[in-house]
């Protein structure tokens, strides 16, 4: 007899390939599954930032309210962890965590320059006051300003100047004419994306002359790029992302951009865009960052799935994380790192609590006993607590009131992906 199950998701793309992601483990364990669609609060409210909605939940109430309604058209919903309050209505369990993704972050350019490549005074585009902190804590002559919108979204802002600029060299260079804009704010050769632990690298026209890329032409059209592909082949060979980010209007430059490693695989991206890993003892994560929740009713059916995908060293790396955010409290509005990896018979536990600007910070690695993680993990937290963290947290909630500062997370809302 195969057991059916009614999964609970949002509707954006990134949502919705988390949920089938799950939805194929159940269905290799003879589960019938079906995806229903809800739109939460966070869906409509599309000017709110994320901390004031992170603070009701209103990216998961939604769905846990379809769970929990008798009448409800859910028997679990999938959410992604760090967008869950660390205090859920007591009808609810994770029943289970399946096995987590990238938990870090990447730096994504235009051209494969990692973090230490950036000009001064470069930009860099992130929306999370954690990875702004951090940022800022590795390099303060950094511009570090808000970028929202879904991941795919995020990244075409990124490419578009990059590759308009681009295009209008390459139709000028085709009619020979001279009136563009050559002064470039990044190396704009003809790039072909790709993928590298610390960089990507670009692929250039092998006859193109270097002073399109430099801005040294001055739009004389002797000095322009002698390219050996005309504009509609170089058009051909773009990706969809490249192609949607030419015609995408932008209002400010990026030369970078810091998104979750995990989002951007799911959507299909990683391997489009040059980027960088960001180191996560330095970069720390977000807890929960990578992983994601199956919610259900306590009983014999959280049992069932508990059983079918719930990946045991994800759940105690996740609950290390997530009970160490309880006990500091600001919920999603402090920039609060915390990343744990189970090493045999221990947690390695890195906590990092920043204070806005990056000047201030309180950071530890322990190694927590697995037996007792999570009371380990509460102990950790109060002497982190004890020696300043808990102050840095006061004075981020506070600046959260009175700013509007978003969290940890780089969208505006939930009709937006949460990366």
């Amino acid at each position: 007899m195969t057991d059916r199950v009614r999964l609970a998701t949002r509707g954006s793309d990134l949502a919705l390939r988390q949920t089938r992601s799950v939805a194929r483990e159940l269905e290799r364990r003879r589960f019938d599954v079906e995806l229903v669609e809800v739109t939460t609060r966070g869906d409509e409210l599309r000017d709110e930032l994320v901390h004031r909605l992170g603070r009701t939940g209103a990216f998961v109430r939604a769905l846990d309210e379809e769970v929990l309604d008798d009448d409800g058209a859910a028997d679990a919903a999938v959410h992604s962890m760090k967008d869950m309050p660390t205090e859920s209505p007591p009808e609810l369990v994770v029943a289970a965590v399946p096995e987590r993704a990238a938990a870090g972050d990447v730096l994504v350019t235009p051209d494969g320059h990692g973090l230490d490549d950036l000009p001064e005074g470069a930009t860099v585009g992130t929306a999370s006051v954690r990875r702004r902190a951090q940022l800022l804590a590795r390099r303060d002559d950094l511009d570090v300003e808000p970028l929202r919108g879904n991941v795919d979204t995020r990244i075409e802002k990124l490419l578009a100047p990059h590759l308009q600029r681009e295009h209008e060299r390459r139709l000028a260079a085709e009619d020979g004419d001279a009136d563009i804009d050559t002064d470039n704010k990044s190396a704009d050769a003809d790039t072909d994306t790709g993928t590298g632990d610390e960089s990507a690298s670009t692929d250039t026209d092998a006859n193109a002359d270097t002073d399109a890329d430099t801005g040294d032409g001055d739009g004389d059209p002797e000095n322009l790029p002698d390219y050996d592909r005309g504009v509609d082949e170089w058009f051909d060979d773009r990706t969809e992302i490249e192609r949607r980010a030419l015609g995408r209007e932008v209002d400010r430059e990026y030369d970078a951009v810091v998104l979750a490693e995990a989002g951007l695989d799911r959507i299909g991206l990683l391997g489009q865009v040059p980027h960088q890993r960001l180191p996560p003892g330095e970069f720390v994560p977000s807890p929960g960052q990578g992983a994601l929740a199956v919610v259900a009713r306590e009983g014999e059916f959280a049992a069932a799935v508990h059983d079918a995908v719930d990946h045991p060293r994800t759940r105690v790396e996740t609950t290390v994380e997530r009970t160490v955010l309880a006990v500091l409290g600001g919920g999603c509005v402090a920039p609060i790192g915390v990343h744990a990896l189970l090493q045999g018979e221990v947690v390695r536990t890195t906590v990092a609590v920043h204070g806005a600007d990056g000047r201030r910070t309180v950071r530890d690695t322990r190694d927590l006993d697995v037996q007792r993680h999570a009371e380990a993990a509460r102990e950790f937290a109060a002497d982190l607590a004890d020696r300043g963290a808990a102050d840095l947290v006061a004075d981020a909630v506070d600046a959260g009131d009175s700013d509007g500062t978003d969290p940890d997370s780089d969208a505006t809302s939930g009709a937006e992906d949460r990366s």
